[in-house]
């Protein structure tokens, strides 16, 4: 990290952003292909011949039409689907976000220099505050070093939006504001927003045109702390942002319509830099299990969170800390991102800070006091309690397999990305006695603006081999063979979806495109074999690979009967954390992982019995 950061004195963070390539349209004969091949393994013969012949019809009647209409499009856009998915996934969606959308993850400090301890929470907060500070001064000044897959720089615009940014709902569709800039292009919020215990509070971080130091951050910390310990506990506007998208834009309508200088105030908050949350829990956490940190990140008090700001900044009460992020502006590997550039001072540092403990005489921290009527405080009381209503539905299981990592798959030239991939397909097939339609992340970042391709994890190989592995007939070398070509066929996967070679954002494109023109839905979106293949946001397994660094991360699944499936891959271990509704009776996050962690075992033995 150092030697990049020293790197990147000559090279500006933004800079290749106007010579990126765009993003391409596949072709529609490849697309529809890789479709067919991905519906395989949840249709019988006869579904699949009546899917084969549907598919067929589209390619040589209403497909070629909107292919083209796409093109079309593509040749006036750098990237055809940003704003599209941008609507698609998450702003014209109506489900509350900070529960069923928004991504969460525990900081790593806890495994090195800050184990939990009673009485560390203002102290540590006000270094990993500083931490954070700095890296935003870094972003500021473009001296972020671009990321690069070999020699080939990657977008870098998901960090625009890190930093001053807030979703706002709408009535029907929500909007993005972000206020960041660097220094070149101008001036830039320099506050940041503190919630605690109902109430809401801003400061500048800048003093001078200098970042003030952890012990000034401490002593307005300390200020609020005290304030809101010794005062009551305020209205908690912020848990109008867990509510459901429409009721909370009408909330939002009402509350600035009671006051003009409601809006005033929702800006301060809408405009910091991020929101630092101070909560009075205390989550169980050690480097082997992650579980209760993780529900209370995604499920905690939604008074003290502004589930639209792109950062949430948690703190608990003994010293642990994590973030919860609104995924409409940015994927989860710019959280990752800050969150390793944190650590690594946090461990340089031995997690203490080593400058002057001067204190300068700084303004004392504003607090937001907003006009609240009966309205309001009722509404408040009906997003904490649906909130706190699905918050008590979700499930995580999240633990260490510590066995082996990335180290031994390697040395047995195996990915360590689809080794994971392929043990969760084998655990779900042996725990539902069926194939599991599966979202991957790819990421698109070699192109402009590009975010996200689906890879589909469950392919007729990995189907074939799940079955070679529950059945006793089957010799140990067939099992094998088939193991290595549900990896190869993986491996190909992703590599096609990360060069733009994907096929489920076409056919989004496409249905979109139909959707613009007033055309009838295509026959080939109202197939069953299509929703029930995941097609349509339907996968019962969402999951994610968070990298391979100390961090981690999750989100709920993506639907009722599903699973969310995160993971982060180190040399001597595997770390996976897995999201389930209680009220479905068919899923079991806990019993999933047991199975992960079997399968990883059953695995490596394959391999291992295959040298003798």
């Amino acid at each position: 990290m150092e030697s990049q950061l020293a790197k990147s004195i000559e090279e500006r963070t933004f800079q290749y952003q106007d010579s990126l390539p765009s993003l391409p349209v596949p072709s529609l004969k490849e697309s529809l292909k890789k479709y067919l091949e991905a519906v395989k393994p949840f249709a019988n013969e006869e579904e699949y011949k009546k899917t084969e012949e549907i598919v067929q019809k589209f390619e040589n009647g209403v497909g070629e039409k909107l292919h083209q209409k796409l093109l079309e499009r593509a040749k006036g856009k750098r990237n055809w689907l940003e704003e599209w998915w941008l609507h698609v996934a998450y702003l014209d969606v109506r489900i509350p976000s900070q529960l069923y959308v928004n991504f969460v993850g525990p900081s790593p400090h806890f495994e090195h220099y800050w184990p939990a301890m009673e009485g560390t929470q203002l102290e540590r907060g006000s270094l990993i505050l500083w931490h954070n500070l700095n890296y935003w001064q870094l972003l500021r000044r473009e001296k972020l070093p671009v990321h690069r897959s070999g020699n080939t720089p990657l977008d870098m615009n998901q960090f625009r939006m890190l930093f001053s940014t807030c979703k706002i709902p709408g009535i029907a569709r929500d909007s993005i504001m972000n206020y960041f800039r660097t220094e070149s292009e101008g001036h830039c919020p320099t506050h940041i927003a503190v919630l605690c215990r109902g109430r809401a509070f801003v400061f500048d971080v800048l003093q001078e045109g200098c970042l003030i130091t952890p012990p000034e951050l401490l002593r307005q910390l300390t200020y609020i702390h005290k304030k809101c310990s010794s005062e009551p506990v305020g209205p908690g506007i912020a848990a109008l942002t867990s509510e459901e998208r429409t009721r909370w834009a009408k909330a939002r309508e009402y509350l600035i319509g009671l006051d003009p200088e409601n809006l005033t105030l929702l800006e301060k908050i809408q405009s910091s830099l991020f929101v630092y949350s101070i909560e009075d829990t205390s989550p169980h956490v050690t480097p082997e299990d992650y579980s209760e940190i993780f529900e209370m990140l995604l499920a905690g008090d939604p008074a003290v969170r502004w589930g639209d700001k792109s950062y949430n900044l948690i703190s608990f009460a003994n010293g642990v800390f994590g973030c919860c992020c609104d995924h409409a502006p940015f994927d989860a590997m710019v959280m990752v991102n800050v969150a390793h550039y944190v650590d690594e001072r946090v461990l340089e540092t031995e997690g203490r800070w080593k400058g002057s403990e001067k204190v300068r005489d700084l303004p004392l921290p504003e607090e937001l006091v907003f006009t609240v009527d009966e309205k309001i405080r009722n509404d408040i009381s009906q997003a904490k309690a649906q909130h706190l209503k699905g918050a008590s539905d979700l499930q995580i299981a999240a633990y260490a397999f510590t066995s082996f990592g990335k180290h031994l798959t390697k040395k047995e030239a195996l990915h360590p990305d689809t080794f994971i991939q392929l043990a969760l397909q084998l655990a779900y097939y042996r725990l539902h006695g069926r194939p599991g339609c599966c979202y991957e992340t790819a990421m698109t970042r070699y192109f402009y603006h590009g975010r996200t391709e689906t890879v589909r994890s469950c392919t007729a190989e990995a189907v074939s081999w799940c079955q070679a592995m529950q059945d006793p007939s089957t010799s140990l070398l067939e099992r094998q063979q088939k193991m290595l070509q549900a990896f190869e066929k993986h491996n190909k996967m992703m590599k096609d979806c990360s060069n733009g070679k994907g096929f489920d954002r076409h056919l989004l494109g496409l249905l979109l495109v139909a959707k613009e023109e007033g055309l009838p839905v295509p026959e080939l979106f109202e197939d069953p074999l299509f929703s029930r293949s995941g097609g349509g946001g339907n996968f019962v397994l969402s999951t994610s690979l968070v990298g391979y660094l100390r961090i981690q991360g999750v989100v709920a699944p993506m639907v009722h009967n599903g699973y969310g499936f995160f993971y982060h891959i180190r040399d001597d271990r595997f770390v996976v954390a897995c999201s389930a509704w209680k009220s479905c009776p068919e899923t079991d996050s806990k019993k999933l992982v047991q199975m992960i962690f079997h399968a990883f075992h059953d695995m490596l033995q394959l391999m291992n019995t295959a040298h003798l």
